[in-house]
């Protein structure tokens, strides 16, 4: 199974980040994505969309980060992962949703204008970063995990963009809940790191 990579995209760190909690081995193919690769012939053949990270196993490539997730939880049948209960499967794909929408607005596009220099809007990126960690860290006010009472997915999901929020200009000291969390996740065996990282 091969993880097409970057080491400092954050969607990526959620699948090697996953697949080190839960001890599945990936080959990590990394991309040289400064001089352009992920937009070669070869790399849009697996993602027509240019971006990274693809899984690919055997037939199957799939292209985003949160369907990843969810591909392997469900593979290896690791149902503390990803019950395949209904409604608790849906409260780990509620966060799922968090990460690709309020956490990939707001603190990744933050720290893509910071760190990479894109050019894109970074006070509405502020503004959606205030709102969902105020949010994150209040729910984690009350809960040690963002679902179901244990770790799931879902925090590897949401945690990368949160947990390098400071490259984009976001402190994170006044959500010392979310700090307390990332923390947890940091002492789950097998936990691996990113460059940037609180």
């Amino acid at each position: 199974m091969k993880l097409y990579d970057l080491e400092l995209s954050g969607n990526c760190y959620k699948v090697r980040l996953f697949a080190a909690l839960a001890n599945i081995e990936l080959e990590i193919v990394p991309v040289d994505f400064m001089a352009g690769e992920h937009k070669s012939s070869v790399m849009l053949a697996l993602n027509p969309f240019g971006q990274l990270p693809v899984l690919e196993h055997g037939e199957v490539v799939l292209r985003d980060s949160q369907a990843m997730l969810v591909y392997l939880a469900r593979l290896y049948d690791l149902e503390s992962w990803l019950p395949s209960d209904p409604q608790q499967m849906a409260e780990v794909q509620q966060w799922l949703s968090t990460a690709a929408n309020e956490i990939q607005h707001g603190p990744n596009v933050a720290r893509l204008v910071d760190k990479f220099g894109f050019e894109f809007d970074k006070p509405t990126a502020l503004d959606i970063s205030a709102g969902i960690l105020t949010l994150l860290n209040d729910h984690l006010a009350e809960h040690d995990w963002l679902a179901l009472g244990h770790p799931t997915i879902a925090d590897c999901a949401v945690m990368p963009y949160v947990a390098i929020a400071p490259e984009g200009g976001i402190s994170l000291d006044d959500y010392p809940h979310i700090l307390a969390w990332i923390d947890r996740i940091k002492q789950l065996p097998g936990f691996i790191g990113m460059p940037g990282q609180v």
